[in-house]
């Protein structure tokens, strides 16, 4: 029988932290359930398995960014919208690094899958960032990758600890989100069709 209190979503809320604390990768159902203070194998009565708990850290993660997102962009346009995103994502990713790894690469089972359902929330945001600028529809999803990549590694280079040189890492990002405005602002206009 499964520990009085011991829910699904609590299962997962405190793997998520734990990742956050020792890494995805190092997420045992053994140490899950020290902190838990349960055996193991209960463990099981709330989750299927290692992948399906990696699963629902994703979901946790994308639905909590897709919030923090969303709410970040309440009233922005144009650059503020990409500089709220691009801040709020990269906050996000370096205070819950082991979540987010959860988030990089996971195929969707179904169209109802909840991870499509979190996934969008962040990519809705992201295409409201767009929005604000003249990106014609053939670069949408070039334009799309862009953000997302710029954003996901700068912010998963910082939570590694991966900026070692002098230069202050926000200077460093307030730099690439004035580049990208001005690309994004730019970039698309002349250019000739494919």
């Amino acid at each position: 029988m499964a520990r009085a209190g011991l829910a699904p979503a609590a299962v997962v809320a405190a793997a998520a932290d734990l990742a956050d604390e020792v890494g995805l990768s190092n997420v045992t159902m053994g140490l899950l359930a020290g902190r838990l203070g349960v055996r193991a194998p209960s463990l099981y009565k709330h989750v299927e398995s290692q992948a399906d708990l990696h699963r629902r850290i994703a979901v946790l993660a994308l639905t909590e960014l897709g919030d923090a997102l969303r709410d970040g962009l309440q009233g922005r346009a144009g650059k503020d919208a990409l500089a709220a995103a691009a801040w709020t994502m990269r906050g996000y990713v370096v205070g819950h690094p082991g979540r987010y790894a959860a988030t990089v690469r996971l195929d969707t089972e179904e169209p109802d899958d909840p991870l499509a359902a979190a996934g969008a929330r962040v990519l809705d945001s992201l295409g409201a960032v767009l929005a604000g600028y003249d990106v014609e529809e053939r670069d949408a999803i070039h334009a799309m990758r862009m953000l997302r990549s710029l954003m996901h590694g700068f912010a998963v280079l910082e939570a590694a600890g991966g900026f070692q040189m002098e230069a202050d890492v926000d200077e460093s990002f307030t730099w690439i989100v004035d580049f990208l405005d001005r690309g994004l602002r730019d970039g698309t206009r002349g250019r000739p069709a494919v």
